[in-house]
């Protein structure tokens, strides 16, 4: 195993020898500079920190990632990978794919034992545990740093069965409901939907009313698989237990698919079963939608293509349901190295640069990306309460400071282990939804059907040893 090469706390607050290198050290700690008020504070964003790294680095890093959905972040990224490449000696490359083909492509990689050196998804890349290496290191010395990581980041990142650490968990994304307020107003909702039941209510009366269709996915892509997690925990159901042990045939989950099947009845046609990614997105900026569970990222592009959409877009929480509010997050940031990456070392040093600009990254994202250390983005409160990026009104986004109270991770009450990023990683959850909606079974038999694919991936890496339960 390589010698570790990340820095201690002393070390990072350390400022000898960057005179070499001609390069200004930069605390951590230090608040980075107010991005102003209005129109005009999209030109002021935060500086850059650097620290040098504690070995001269050298040779290459490639990196794969998603196509962000708020275009600005990859604009911001891409400079800074090669600014931090030329300050390191590295010669750094960002390959940027559609978030669909990426778990394909980084399975590809791993079974061909080459590619990229280091790999960023949108969700847990639990499955992929024996092909990665531990980044315990990373992640320790980020707490060393920055103190105490959000629990849903590092449910999303670490197995409590191997004590492995497969995946580096920087940030997170929320997933609030996006709703047309001119649309329920007149049913009665002015500020939108507070629970399934109302949900199930306003949007069949504007279906019936207006001819206008709420969004919940039931296809094979990932806020599909997002949405039904949200709706089965607000309904008291789960795919596991919080001991790892399979839970999904209830009579919980059964009252979960049956409420979807009349929602889909009532509020939504046979669309929903054949969207991908961006579909709700495209919906909501073009006026079709009345409702989508999704990040603010529809709602950024709005503001440029369609304003007067964006005007009437406003958000809620998680539903409450009979048993609680919750969501899964929108997005979790999982970088992995695989086992074949040529320079692990570089790649952990950048992904604790990166780190410790998270302001920057949630900057450029216009708040899309949150962090998992909440004191590296101390400017976050304030921006939502007054956003920088010209809401109307301006505290528009204010209610997602306090997103982790209804927010949790894939895998709750468990951990986000390697069953559960199989399972993630396949249209189970959306399938066993459509297949009642379609009416081509009845509820019961839908979830029965969908616990014993369930079960099969669970007895598969239990019995390698990767996930616990089974008492």
């Amino acid at each position: 195993m390589r010698p570790n090469p990340l820095w201690s706390r002393r070390d990072v607050l350390r400022t000898t020898g960057l005179a070499s290198l001609g390069l200004a050290a930069v605390s951590c700690a230090e608040e980075p500079e107010s991005p102003g008020e209005g129109a005009d504070a999209a030109a002021e964003s935060p500086s850059p920190a650097f620290t040098e790294p504690t070995t001269r680095l050298s040779g290459s890093l490639s990196i794969l990632m998603w196509s962000h959905f708020v275009p600005s972040h990859d604009e911001w990224f891409d400079q800074f990978t090669r600014e931090w490449g030329e300050q390191t000696g590295v010669s750094v490359t960002v390959d940027h794919i559609d978030v669909a083909g990426v778990p394909a492509r980084i399975a590809a990689e791993l079974s061909a034992g080459q590619g990229h050196d280091l790999m960023q998804y949108i969700a847990p890349l639990a499955q992929f545990e024996p092909s990665v290496l531990d980044l315990a290191d990373v992640t320790e010395e980020a707490d060393n740093r920055y103190g105490e990581q959000l629990e849903i980041c590092r449910k999303s990142s670490f197995n409590p069965t191997t004590g492995k650490f497969y995946a580096f968990g920087p940030g997170w994304v929320p997933d609030p409901g996006n709703f047309r307020r001119t649309m329920w107003e007149p049913v009665g909702f002015p500020d939108g939907p507070r629970t399934w039941d109302e949900l199930l209510e306003g949007g069949s009366e504007i279906m019936a009313t207006q001819g206008v269709q709420l969004g919940i996915g039931m296809s094979q892509e990932i806020d599909s698989n997002m949405a039904g997690r949200a709706l089965m925990w607000s309904f008291g159901a789960s795919i596991q237990d919080e001991n790892e042990n399979v839970v999904l045939d209830s009579p919980e989950t059964v009252a979960a698919v049956d409420y979807m099947v009349r929602l889909f009845q009532g509020a939504m046609t046979d669309e929903v079963f054949s969207w991908n990614a961006a579909s709700n997105n495209q919906g909501l900026v073009a006026g079709q939608l009345s409702y989508i569970l999704n990040s603010i990222s529809a709602y950024r592009t709005s503001q440029e293509t369609n304003p007067d959409i964006a005007g009437d877009t406003l958000f809620v929480p998680a539903l409450e349901g009979p048993a609680t509010a919750l969501a899964a997050q929108h997005v979790m940031y999982n970088w992995i190295i695989p086992q074949h990456a040529a320079n692990p070392d570089a790649a952990k040093e950048f992904l604790l640069h990166y780190t410790a600009n998270l302001e920057s990254a949630a900057y450029h994202s216009k708040l899309y990306d949150f962090p998992a250390w909440s004191g590296l983005v101390p400017n976050l409160k304030a921006w939502l309460e007054d956003d920088p990026f010209g809401s109307e009104p301006a505290n528009k986004l204010a209610f997602l400071a306090d997103a982790t109270e209804w927010a949790t991770n894939i895998g709750h009450p468990g951990p986000a282990n390697t069953a559960e990023g199989e399972v993630f990683g396949l249209p189970i959850i959306p399938n066993m939804f459509a297949r009642a909606a379609r009416g081509e079974v009845n509820p019961e038999q839908s979830v029965a059907d969908a616990t014993a694919e369930v079960e099969a991936i669970f007895a598969k890496w239990r019995a390698r040893g990767l996930i616990g339960g089974g008492g």
